[in-house]
């Protein structure tokens, strides 16, 4: 695996799709793994899945399983073992150690309700050797304005002190921010491509960021636009979308890929409608806007 002159990776492709184990899928989340799938088995590339289970409060035991299930229902067959965040905690921890080592974290006694908007950087006086625990640890952000180009949604610019600020990386209860684990797993695991839903679009800033910090090297992104339910709302677990059903998996997969503006299939298995879609699999025709329900 090199990297090109941006920092971004190049070699064989490696893709990846990393549902949090809160409940099954639903379709919109379905069809972010199809998506990402698809993206790499048209490049002949690997197709990783990671379990992110890093807020046991918010997991159910019983959904690692199920999404196995739902994904091997619609034809959507992984490479290698499954990856789980809480197998990784000692990584976590051990590219922590560097940031602060280097005076780039800072601990934040500020709750959540005295913050709105960008964090403005109200504890970047504090000191570790002074602070008493409990206590978030943030990223101090400085520098140029962070920027990537998006396969779908093209340039995006962003400014730390405007759009994102100081970002925690570890939380107040010494659970391991999203940010952090993400950028440290798709390093581990050489992902080079992420294809992923529009919702997530402002994490990438911050994602890029501690990348470079770390010198790592950064993924190429594509962020699919969301799908909304009837209310306008993003499916979601928290708005009650049903699960997909691995008994429908073959007319749920033709939905799928009309919302990705995929060409139709003639395939009358989700094997033989897979194949086709592979082949014809064309990012440039993924529509922009999100799809409603």
């Amino acid at each position: 695996m090199s990297s090109s002159t941006d920092g971004t990776l190049t070699g064989q492709y490696v893709g990846r799709f990393a549902p949090s184990p809160t409940g099954p899928l639903h379709f919109g989340s379905l069809v972010t793994a199809l998506a990402s799938f698809l993206d790499a088995r048209h490049h002949d590339g690997r197709w990783l899945l990671r379990i992110e289970d890093l807020d046991p409060p918010r997991e159910s035991p019983d959904a690692p399983a199920r999404i196995m299930s739902q994904l091997d229902a619609h034809g959507l067959h992984w490479d290698g073992d499954v990856l789980f965040q809480s197998q990784q905690l000692s990584a976590y921890d051990l590219n922590l150690t560097h940031l602060r080592e280097r005076g780039l974290t800072f601990p934040c006694k500020c709750s959540r309700k005295s913050i709105r908007g960008v964090y403005p950087g109200t504890c970047r006086s504090r000191h570790f050797e002074n602070t008493d625990p409990p206590y978030a640890e943030r990223l101090l952000t400085r520098g140029p304005p962070v920027g990537f180009d998006d396969l779908i949604l093209g340039r995006h610019t962003f400014q730390a002190d405007k759009d994102f600020g100081d970002f925690i990386v570890r939380r107040k209860d010494g659970l391991t921010a999203y940010q952090l684990a993400v950028v440290v797993d798709d390093e581990f695991q050489g992902v080079t491509h992420v294809v992923r839903g529009s919702d997530l679009l402002t994490s990438t800033p911050m994602q890029v960021v501690l990348a470079r910090l770390l010198h790592f090297r950064t993924p190429q992104y594509a962020h699919i636009p969301v799908v909304l339910g009837s209310t306008g709302d993003k499916l979601s677990k928290q708005t009650h979308a049903p699960p997909v059903e691995e008994t429908s998996a073959l007319s749920t997969l033709r939905l799928a890929l009309q919302v990705l503006g995929q060409p139709e299939s003639p395939g009358t298995s989700v094997e033989s409608l897979l194949s086709d879609a592979i082949t014809s699999w064309d990012i440039t025709r993924v529509p922009r806007s999100s799809f409603l329900m």
